[in-house]
């Protein structure tokens, strides 16, 4: 059941949001996720057999990740050109995942079709998060998990988004993905339709030939980067966002390697 009552417009913030990711391509930046995905995967103990949808899946990391384990897949994304790239990652590392495209805040899937739900910093961009929630809730079959990768306030995610907002403002009305980092923001989000959520502050490291490197690759691939740059006529955005990958660079040759603290999450579907 859709909200009622909301003051934000959903479909129109939607809509320009499916515009902004689709100005990038972000499967160059991705790539840092594999190991969040993989956490997400052991720590739902996923099964050859079980049925799993990654929600908000860009480029398939998670579900790729839980195909090579012969789980039955299904992934899901409003940006097509990243499910085709998807789809063409399956065909490359022959696996057999489906890849549809659609939104988060409206499943096209029965209730209950899914003994797993995985999403690695997806589904938190969703701008109606209640109703994002209670999809993934709607489709996870009862005693069934959730995963969640999700970025913290804090942290390496949290300056790097509020770096960005500096540029773009989030729109009115919308929650924060960080909300979803936050134990409070997930007992709101999925507390009613579980019967445990446990969470744990984990590590993902990221690589880059240099900080300014890092800077190259979000301002070229990640849409919020690049819309943010576009609004940035005095080029301070760059400075900034270099300073953010500085300030959580654990190496010391030149290179950078970036520690990024997120939060993983399995909560049991009641």
């Amino acid at each position: 059941m859709k909200n009622v009552g909301q003051s934000a417009d959903y479909a129109a913030i939607t809509a320009r949001q499916k515009e902004t990711w689709a100005a990038g391509d972000f499967n160059q930046v991705a790539r840092q996720n594999v190991c969040m995905a993989e956490a997400l995967c052991d720590a739902v103990d996923l099964h050859a057999g079980e049925r799993v949808l990654d929600v908000a899946c860009g480029s398939g990391t998670a579900a790729l990740v839980a195909s090579r384990r012969y789980c039955d897949v299904v992934g899901i994304d409003y940006v097509a050109a990243l499910i085709e790239r998807a789809r063409h990652r399956a065909v490359a590392d022959d696996l057999d995942a489906e890849f549809q495209v659609g939104d988060a805040q409206d499943l096209p899937f029965p209730d209950a079709s899914f003994d797993a739900v995985l999403s690695v910093y997806g589904v938190q961009f969703a701008p109606d998060q209640e109703q994002a929630a209670n999809e993934m809730l709607r489709v996870c079959r009862p005693g069934g998990r959730i995963a969640l990768a999700s970025p913290i306030p804090e942290g390496w995610s949290g300056d790097f988004f509020a770096t960005n907002a500096k540029y773009i403002p989030p729109p009115a009305g919308i929650k924060p993905p960080l909300r979803w980092g936050t134990e409070a923001g997930l007992e709101e989000l999925l507390g009613a339709g579980t019967r445990s959520i446990s969470s744990e502050k984990r590590t993902a490291l990221q690589y880059y030939r240099s900080i300014e490197h890092a800077g190259d690759v979000f301002l070229r691939y990640f849409g919020p980067a690049i819309r943010a740059s576009q609004a940035d006529s005095g080029r301070a955005l760059r400075g900034d966002l270099e300073a953010v990958f500085d300030r959580y660079n654990r190496a010391t040759d030149g290179t950078a390697v970036i520690e990024n603290t997120y939060l993983l999450t399995v909560a049991i579907r009641a």
